[in-house]
This record gives C-alpha cells, structure tokens and sequence, in this order.
C-alpha cells in the first residue's frame, strides 16, 4: 500500500483489476484504491507476475501493509506468503527502500501528518518559509506530437498514472501520443501537448465515463433495527480534523449581512449572454475575499505552533459536500482571476471532487477556505476552521427581507455570511476590518471587474 496522497496513512482496496497469474509491467495498473480524499490508482513497480493477491476488496490497509506479491514464475515466494499469514503485513524496511528506489519521481507523494477534515479539508502543514506551490500552469498548445510506435506485443503504451486520468479527462488516445518520459513513457506534458481527439471518435460516451469513474457507494437499508457501516476513510480523516480544530483552536465567530442586489442584478444581466456566462453568488463572494485577502494578508495566515505563516499569493479552498462527507478542491492565486474563470475552475474542481478523482494536487495547498450551504436553505451557519489556516467564511442563502434603507423601508436581497476566526493569528478588529473589506467588493461587484 503506497502514500498516494500527502495525507495519507491507510488506504482501502476498492477493486482489484489484475488476477493472479496476469503478467504485469512497470507502470499496468494493479488497483483501485480509496485514499483520504479520492479513488486512486495503484500502479506495480516491477515487471512481473503476480504470484500472489493477499489484501481483499474492501480491506483497508495502513501504508506500507503488504497488498500483492509480483515476482517471476519460478521464484519461491513461500516464506513472504507464510510472514504476511495470507491477511497482509507491513513491508519490510528494505522492501520498502527498494520500493522507493524504483519508483519513478511522478508517483513519489512525500508523506507529511495526516490531514483531515472539518467543513473541508486543509493542506498539509509545510515546512519550509515558501508560499504553498500551485500547480504548474499547462503548456502552450502544440503541435500534435508523433504517434506512438506500436509495441509488437500489444501492449498498451507505458504511461504515468496522472497522464492516463488526464488523457482519459481529455479523451486522448494514449496509443497517439509519443512519450517523453523515460523509455518512451508518457507523462503528464506529453498530454497537455497533445491534440485532443474529435468527440465523435471517443470510445465510451460521456454518460459512461462518468459511470466508470463514480466513486463506491454506501447504502443506508430499512432492514432491521440498526446497520453498521463501516467508516470510510474521508469519514476517518474527517473525524480526525474535528477533534484538532474545534477543540483546540481558539475559535471566535463574526456575523454580516450584505445587500446582494447589485450582485443579483450582475449575474441576471450575464445570464443573458448565455450559458457561458452564468455566475453563482458564491463565484462572487469567492472573488470578493480572495481580493479582500491580498488587501488584509494578516487573515491569509496559517498558525504553524512557534511562528505565523502570512502568505503572498491567496488560494481559496472551497468546499465540496461529496456523498461520505467534505472535500476542499483549491482555486489557486484567485485573486487574479475573473469571476468567469474562478466559476469554470470551481465547476470543474468539484465534478472531480463528486467522482473522487482530484488529485493531492487540487485539494492541498489553500490559505482561507469558503463553504455555503445557502442553496439548502441555510440562512446562517458556522463552520469549522480547517488547520492550519486562520479562518473560514460560512455562507448562507441569498433571500428578500425588508430592510430599512435611509429611512425608508425596502425589500431587497440579503446574504448572511459568518468567519469563524483562530484568535491566535486573527483579533477581533482584524476580522472585523477583512470582513468589512468582503462586504465593499460584494456589494459592489464592478470593483471586482477591475
């Protein structure tokens, strides 16, 4: 069982896609596994057969915990068989080295504490004086690159676990792309690079990717007088982030209420330009406090115990309700970004969020995370922060309430928003101060366009 995220301690086997028997190569495949916070792919890191399946589906395994044997067909595997008793051991300490050696710096997640989660979850607490590391961007177009020579065996190009989910996102023919990595191996460039196929020519409908790629579902059933079901690991991590946030943060909430009429005007005048152009309110306040952020760095802070992290760059983490409980995908550097551009990213981000296929690059790394709950009817909540950031903005519905406007009274449209504040990095005037700033590009969302 590999560390397939930053956070990860255990993992689950969902689904095994190779036998026993099947011969296997560096890179094929072996399994699908449910981290913290996705479905992810294991992959084998020798050529091999495999001699021997010990983990079942729908055992979780700590990392390190061994799942498979792949050796050659003659060699004498008895004594690793008889150690692991046939439910699985820990890797031994050179097992694990050799591993490690092997496998190619693509898949290698370095391990740091184990995250969890609260109303979303938090990157990993970093350890160096850098701002967290935002994805790369993609590469100009280019371009198509030469097709793969075929392999005379019929084997399927060797490719990086990322650069199959991005070419299978892309609907990319892995066979029509040349690879760059070692020994023609395609890695993630190869397929931002590459020519996206016509969408006529994809092999499966869209209806049946998404299929594929839906998460493992548990059912609540009306038979007998309980059932017990066995936690997930996102319902573990986010146990785990409940009792490090709530109790131990020294938490304290402010409440507002913003006049949402120019922001409902904005998005009604966009919706008729069409669909592209469709808006949320909450791609609206995301853009107003990731701009009030850059104005107040003193709440786009992490509390790292003997120092305060103030970060130069603002990426929002937004949360995500999944059916086993919350992820937060982040928007990187948001502040400079269109509403348009924060509205496609967050829209993508939580699709993939919902399927269980983000990446530890996609859920690590926020400064200040947002949720609403407004489009259930919320009309005010609090949430809970997510170490090691400083602060969380909860989001309520957007209704009409009479209101008292220079002396008169006027129904007009109303949000309730409350930060939930660690008082360690943020006093009471701070949050008062960035919240203030909040409500200004709210209310006044032409500021924004600027």
């Amino acid at each position: 069982m590999e560390a397939l995220s930053p956070t990860m301690e255990e993992g689950r086997l969902v689904k095994w896609l190779k036998n026993e028997g099947d011969a296997v190569k560096a890179g094929d495949v072996l399994a699908e596994v449910e981290t913290d916070k996705a479905v992810m792919e294991l992959v084998a890191r020798g050529d091999g057969v495999i001699r021997k399946r010990i983990a079942s589906e729908g055992d979780a395994s700590p990392v390190g915990t061994l799942l498979a044997i792949i050796a050659t067909p003659d060699e004498n595997i008895d004594s690793i068989v008889s150690a692991a008793g046939g439910n699985g051991a820990k890797a031994s300490p050179n097992a694990a080295a050799a591993e490690t050696a092997e496998a190619p710096p693509a898949s290698r997640v370095p391990q740091t504490p184990q995250q969890s989660q609260g109303e979303a979850s938090a990157p990993p607490q970093q350890k160096t004086a850098a701002a967290p590391v935002a994805p790369p961007a993609p590469a100009p177009a280019a371009s198509p690159a030469p097709p793969a020579a075929p392999q005379g065996d019929g084997r399927r190009p060797r490719s990086s676990p990322l650069a199959r989910r991005l070419a299978s996102e892309k609907g990319i023919e892995l066979s029509q792309v040349q690879g760059s990595g070692p020994g023609g191996r395609i890695i993630k460039k190869d397929i931002e690079t590459a020519q996206v196929r016509p969408a006529a020519a994809q092999a499966q409908p869209a209806a049946a990717q998404a299929q594929k790629k839906e998460a493992p579902k548990r059912f609540i059933t009306r038979d007998g007088d309980y059932q017990d079901i066995p936690l997930s690991q996102i319902r573990k991590t986010i146990a785990r982030r409940l009792a490090e946030s709530i109790g131990p943060v020294p938490t304290f909430y402010l409440t507002a209420e913003f006049d949402a009429e120019k922001a409902s005007s904005l998005r009604n005048e966009l919706k008729e330009f069409g669909d592209d152009y469709k808006i949320s309110f909450n791609d609206i306040v995301i853009k107003a406090v990731a701009n009030a952020l850059s104005e107040h760095p003193e709440a786009n802070a992490h509390w790292n115990g003997d120092h305060i992290r103030y970060f130069n760059r603002v990426h929002i983490g937004v949360a995500v309700a999944i059916e086993d409980g919350l992820i937060t995908p982040v928007v990187f550097d948001a502040d400079r970004k269109t509403i348009s551009q924060i509205s496609a990213e967050v829209k993508q981000l939580a699709g993939l969020a919902r399927n269980r296929r983000l990446t530890p690059e996609q859920y690590t790394g926020s400064t200040f995370s947002v949720s609403n709950l407004g489009m259930f009817g919320i009309d005010q909540f609090t949430a809970i922060i997510n170490p090691p950031e400083a602060g969380i903005l909860a989001i309520g519905g957007v209704e009409a309430k009479p209101v008292v406007i220079d002396g008169e009274i006027q129904v007009r449209q109303r949000m309730r928003v409350t930060m939930s504040c660690d008082h360690r990095v943020i006093d009471g005037a701070t949050g008062a101060k960035f919240l203030q700033t909040v409500k200004q590009f709210f209310e006044n969302p032409l500021l924004l366009m600027v």
